[in-house]
C-alpha cells in the first residue's frame, strides 16, 4: 500500500450511527467514543466497507450492491452481535463511503471479509483499546496493524 493511501485511511473519520440519532466518530489510535463503547461492551468490533474495491472508484450501483452483499453476509456470521449503519469520509468532505460497524466478528472473520470484498483494510478494535487499522493479508500486504 502506498504512503498517500495508508494516510488517507489514517485520516478519515470513521462514523457511526446512533440508535436514537447522531453520529459517533472512531479515529484510528484513539478509543471508542464512549456512545459506541457502550454498545460494544467488552467485545471486538469493526469498521468495514464493500465501496470502491482495491480503492477504485466504482460505480454508484455497484457499490450499493456490494454493500447489500456485504450486510447480508454480516447478518449471517454466527458471531455477528449487531450492525450499525456508518459512513468513512475524509476530514474535507472530498470523498464518503458508506460502512457498516459491526460487534461481534473476530479479526480472522473481518480479514476474510475485507478480502472478499476487495478491501485493502479496515478499522477494528475490542472494547476500550484504541482503534486500529488493520492491513488485510493477500491484498499487497502482510497483515498487520498500523
Amino acid at each position: 500500500m502506498d504512503e498517500a493511501l495508508l494516510a488517507a485511511y489514517r485520516a478519515t473519520d470513521y462514523r457511526v450511527r446512533l440508535p436514537r440519532g447522531g453520529w459517533a466518530t472512531i479515529r484510528i489510535d484513539h478509543a471508542l467514543p464512549p456512545a459506541l463503547l457502550a454498545l460494544s461492551g467488552n467485545r471486538a468490533w469493526g469498521f468495514i466497507t464493500a465501496w470502491n474495491p482495491l480503492s477504485r472508484p466504482t460505480s454508484l450501483a455497484h457499490n450499493r450492491a456490494a454493500q447489500r452483499t456485504l450486510l447480508a453476509t454480516l447478518r449471517a456470521l454466527p458471531q455477528t452481535v449487531q450492525v450499525r449503519a456508518g459512513v468513512g469520509a475524509s476530514p474535507d468532505g472530498r470523498w464518503r463511503e458508506a460502512s457498516l460497524w459491526v460487534v461481534g466478528p473476530d479479526v480472522a472473520a473481518l480479514d476474510e471479509l475485507a478480502r472478499q470484498f476487495g478491501q485493502f483494510g479496515y478499522v477494528h478494535g475490542e472494547a476500550a483499546s484504541p482503534a486500529r487499522l488493520r492491513l488485510v493479508p493477500g491484498l499487497g500486504a502482510p497483515a498487520t496493524d498500523v
